[in-house]
């Protein structure tokens, strides 16, 4: 196997692996971008609204034991392609509720299949990662970022010209199929015979890394739910301008984790995460103490660049775990982290139905605040660079391109 040959594979992996996580990214925030639409059709109260959005982490505590179950026998590659496929499916099913009872029942199938395409994609960018022997974590979720930036940019051109849900979202089952199918065969093949145990209790390093997940994903997920709602009710924006709020926090989030492997290399992980909350937290603090458009729309552009960060580099630095397997601490903390993305919505939902949306958000600033606190007190040693390896290391890609014979 030649130099420049290596190198075609590692591309291939590197930009399947990539299409995988904008795929992934499209499905969500595809939903999140109609889920005022969705509110207003059936009727929900925001308390409502949050109740029906539990739906979301029931289906994936649901899937916990199945994930962990499937991923030790079929491996990442074979579900990656099947659960992506059955989460667009979800999303389809989403646009058809007609009642409260109909959307619970399909946001806990889009949740079970969500966490499945989690925990599978990420391991295959684990596995990347370490054949790159550098940080690419940040980038992988970059591209879910800019897909979901992508993802509300259609949402608002749907709105616009009064394209239903349901046509929009079997027009993104379309894409993401397509997308899936020609990526598919460039991914690493990670079956193995002896999986292991399908399910071990992390460490405490690794507990603390799903901590700081957990946090920031609760922030992550609430800006994607309620932007848009809070852009509506609280800030009072004209209805054309509505999802600009959710557009920006997009934007820089996006952003932000292209740049955010140079910025951990220089810097270290420890410093990355505290600024990182740090700028969550002011972000937050400012669109609740002013909430006007041109003011909400810079703290949701600091929170975009403050939650930017930290999911990569926490599941970076879970798989580089010296106590347990890559894939299982990847496993376990994604889904400490991913539990936060889906609990934190309906969350908000309640304590607005209780007080005001405006106060809800206090709650995300706190768990912002927190990112910090968590990784200042934690005993963080990912800072150490890897061991060089070289062209040659040989590496099982399956399939390879059509004209590179496989390596050994």
């Amino acid at each position: 196997m030649t130099n420049s040959a290596a190198s075609i594979n590692k591309i291939a992996l590197r930009i399947a692996v990539g299409a995988m996580f904008f795929m992934a990214g499209l499905s969500f925030s595809s939903w999140a971008s109609r889920i005022a639409t969705v509110q207003q059709d059936l009727g929900l109260s925001d308390a409502g609204l949050g109740a029906v959005l539990f739906a979301l982490p029931v289906g994936l505590m649901c899937s916990l034991p199945f994930s962990g179950w499937i991923i030790t026998k079929i491996g990442s590659k074979k579900l990656v392609i099947i659960a992506l496929i059955v989460y667009s499916m979800a999303l389809v099913t989403l646009g058809l509720a007609q009642n409260a009872f109909q959307l619970v029942i399909c946001l806990m199938c889009f949740g079970f299949s969500s966490n499945a395409v989690n925990i599978a994609v990420n391991t295959q960018a684990v596995a990347t990662e370490q054949l790159y022997q550098r940080p690419i974590m940040a980038f992988f979720h970059g591209l879910w970022s800019l897909a979901g930036f992508t993802g509300a940019g259609i949402g608002t051109f749907m709105i616009a010209n009064g394209i239903i849900p349901l046509y929009h979202f079997m027009a993104m089952l379309i894409v993401i199929a397509l997308g899936v199918l020609v990526a598919a065969r460039y991914l690493k093949d990670d079956k193995v015979t002896d999986a292991g145990p399908v399910f071990v209790m992390p460490d405490k390093s690794l507990i603390k890394l799903g901590i700081i997940a957990f946090c920031s994903m609760i922030c992550e997920g609430a800006m994607f739910d309620w932007s848009v709602i809070y852009f509506k009710k609280v800030v009072l924006a004209p209805a054309t301008v509505v999802g600009i709020g959710f557009t920006t926090f997009m934007f820089t989030m996006a952003g932000g984790r292209f740049i955010a492997d140079w910025f951990a290399h220089r810097f270290g992980l420890k410093r990355t995460l505290q600024v990182s909350g740090s700028l969550t937290a002011i972000g937050l603090t400012i669109a609740v103490i002013f909430p006007y458009v041109p003011t909400a729309l810079l703290g949701f552009l600091l929170v975009g660049a403050g939650v930017s960060s930290v999911v990569p580099m926490v599941y970076s630095a879970a798989g580089k775990s010296k106590t347990m397997a890559p894939g299982v601490a990847l496993a376990a903390v994604s889904t400490i982290g991913f539990l936060g993305f889906l609990v934190g919505p309906p969350v908000i939902g309640f304590i607005a139905g209780i007080a005001t949306l405006r106060a809800s958000f206090v709650l995300i600033a706190c768990m912002g605040l927190s990112v910090v606190i968590v990784s200042t007190k934690a005993k963080l040693a990912q800072d150490d660079k890897p061991e060089n390896i070289t062209e040659e290391t040989p590496v099982d890609f399956s399939p390879p391109l059509s004209d590179i014979k496989p390596l050994d």
